[in-house]
C-alpha cells in the first residue's frame, strides 16, 4: 500500500532527543524550543516566533490577542478549512462569518470579503490552502480600511511566500502547524508568528499561563507573578528537538516535495487537457511549498469510484474538509454571508494524491499510470 502519508524524520532527531532527556530538560522552552523560534524568526523575518503545542493553540492565542474580541463580535473567514480556524474565535464568543472560495485556488475569494464586514467584524482569517497563498494585498487594504486583525492560518503554508513575503508574516498574527501530516513535524506541533514587536510581551503572558516568567527567564526580573490570563501553550523540548533535526535540512524536505509535486503535474497534464480531471493552479506572485497534490473529479460519485478504484491497487487518496458551515457547530455557531456558489461543490471533487517527503517518483508514475487507467 502507497501510504496517504508518512510523518517526516531527519537522522539527527534521536540524538538531540537523547541529548534533551541526558540534559534532563525536557519541559517547554528548552534550547531546542529556541532554535526553532530563532530558525523560524531567520527564515521568514517574523518579529517574533513562539513554538507551540499545536497550530490550534496557535490559533487561539492569537484570538487572545485580538483587542477586546468577545461576545457579538464576527470574524470572517471560508468555510472550507479546518474546525481549529473557527474554533479559536467561538470559544471567546465571537460569530464565525463564512465567505465563499475560489474554486481555482480553493482560497476565500478576497472579492467577497468587504461586503461581509460590519460594525461588528473585528478580524479577517484568511487560509492559505495547500500552502498557496490567498490574495493579500487586497485582504489587508480591506483590514486597513476597515480597522481589522488579520490571523494568516498559515497550518500548511511554512516555506511558502507570497510577492516575496512568508506566509504567517503579512497579517498581524501568522499561525503555522508541525502536525505529523505536515512538511515538517513535531508530531503535535505549531507556531504563533507575531508581525509586531509591541505584541510579544503579551504573546508571551498569555502562553506562560498568564505569568512574566519569560521575562524572568531573562534576567529582566528578580522574580515572576500572575499578570494576565493565560494557559499552557508550550511543548516539550523533546519534540522541538524531533522538529529541529528537520529544520537543519528543510531545503532538502521541500525541493523533495516540490519535485514529487511537479512530478504530478507533468503526468497528470494530459487528463486535464482532455477534459476529465482539473489540476492545482498556482497564481502569480505565489510560490508554494508542495505541502499536497490534489486533483478534482467531475463530481462526488466519481471522486468515490475513484477512491475505492485506488484502493484497490494499494494507493490511499483522501477527500479533505467537510465545508464548516454544513456542520452541526457551523450551524450553531457561525452563519454563511452571500452564496455558496463554489465551497461545497469545489471540496466535493477534490481528492488528495499521497504526499510526504520519502515518496519515491517511481510511485508517482505508479499513482498516475492507475488514474489514467480509470480514466480510459
Amino acid at each position: 500500500m502507497i501510504n496517504f502519508n508518512v510523518p517526516p524524520y531527519a537522522e539527527k532527531a534521536m540524538g538531540y532527543i537523547q541529548e534533551c532527556v541526558k540534559n534532563q530538560k525536557i519541559c517547554g522552552d528548552g534550547p531546542y524550543t529556541k532554535k526553532c523560534n530563532e530558525w523560524i524568526e531567520e527564515r521568514t523575518g517574523t518579529a517574533k516566533c513562539l513554538l507551540t503545542t499545536s497550530c490550534t493553540h496557535a490559533t487561539e492565542l492569537a484570538a487572545l490577542l485580538v483587542p477586546d474580541l468577545g461576545p457579538g463580535d464576527e470574524v470572517i473567514m471560508p468555510a472550507y478549512t479546518f474546525v481549529s480556524t473557527a474554533d479559536a474565535f467561538v470559544l471567546r464568543g465571537a460569530t464565525p462569518v463564512f465567505v465563499d472560495i475560489r474554486p481555482d485556488t480553493m482560497n476565500m475569494d478576497e472579492r467577497l470579503i468587504e461586503e461581509a464586514v460590519t460594525e461588528r467584524t473585528r478580524a479577517i482569517v484568511p487560509v492559505h490552502y495547500a500552502g498557496v497563498a490567498c490574495e493579500m494585498d487586497t485582504i489587508m487594504d480591506i483590514a486597513a480600511r476597515h480597522h481589522l486583525a488579520v490571523i494568516e492560518d498559515a497550518a500548511q503554508g511554512i516555506m511558502a511566500t507570497y510577492r516575496g513575503k512568508a506566509l504567517g508574516t503579512i497579517g498581524d498574527f501568522g499561525c503555522f502547524s508541525f502536525h505529523e501530516t505536515k512538511n515538517y513535524s513535531m508530531g503535535e506541533g505549531g507556531a504563533l508568528l507575531i508581525r509586531d514587536q509591541g505584541n510579544v510581551e503579551a504573546a508571551e503572558i498569555i502562553r506562560e499561563k498568564g505569568t512574566n516568567r519569560s521575562k524572568f527567564y531573562r534576567g529582566q526580573i528578580d522574580k515572576y507573578t500572575w499578570i494576565n490570563y493565560g494557559s499552557s501553550y508550550l511543548p516539550s523540548d523533546m519534540n522541538a528537538a524531533y522538529l529541529y533535526a528537520q529544520l537543519e535540512i528543510a531545503e532538502e524536505i521541500n525541493d523533495a516535495r516540490l519535485a514529487i509535486w511537479e512530478r504530478y503535474y507533468d503526468n497528470l497534464r494530459p487528463l486535464a487537457q482532455a477534459g476529465r480531471i482539473e489540476l492545482p493552479v498556482v497564481p502569480e506572485g505565489c510560490v508554494h511549498n508542495g505541502h499536497m497534490f490534489y486533483i478534482k473529479a467531475k463530481d462526488i460519485g466519481e471522486r468515490t469510484a475513484l477512491i475505492d478504484y485506488l484502493k484497490q491497487n494499494e494507493i490511499h487518496a483522501v477527500f479533505h474538509y467537510v465545508p464548516l458551515h454544513t456542520a452541526p457547530a457551523g450551524l450553531k455557531f457561525g452563519r454563511f454571508h452571500g452564496e455558496d456558489r463554489y465551497t461545497t461543490r469545489e471540496s466535493e471533487r477534490l481528492l488528495r494524491l499521497p504526499m510526504y517527503y520519502g515518496l519515491e517518483l517511481e510511485q508517482v508514475d505508479y499513482i498516475c499510470g492507475k488514474l489514467r487507467e480509470f480514466y480510459r
